[in-house]
């Protein structure tokens, strides 16, 4: 039986690094590997229901592995030489209870 092994996605979220004269926080894009994300098209079904409920088209939905503790909401992520915007909050399940090793699910959309 072969094992499952995901691929390397670049999380691009934004850190503080510094404040202005006024005291407001100053922010620059930081890129992130992730590695072993399974990517997978989004069913039809989730397409429409958040078709539905946000008007956002996911086309694929990754599967985040486990002691991942990135922020993937509303971040910009990059893969397969394109530019995807993950959107909605990730769902993620109880460690202990989910027999492999991802635990989170993120749908993307395509970002230009």
């Amino acid at each position: 039986m072969a094992k499952l092994k995901g691929i390397t996605v670049t999380l691009v979220d934004t850190v503080e690094v510094g404040r202005d004269p006024f005291n407001n926080p100053i922010y620059e894009e930081q890129e992130i590997e992730v590695e072993d994300v399974l990517v997978a098209p989004t069913s039809s079904d989730d397409v429409v229901n958040e078709m539905s409920l946000s008007g956002r088209k996911a086309v694929y939905t990754l599967a985040i592995p486990k002691g991942d503790m990135h922020d993937w909401e509303e971040k910009e992520v990059l893969f397969f030489g394109k530019r995807w915007k993950a959107f909605g909050i990730p769902l993620e399940g109880m460690d202990h209870l989910i027999p492999l090793k991802w635990n989170k699910k993120v749908m993307v959309e395509r970002y230009e």
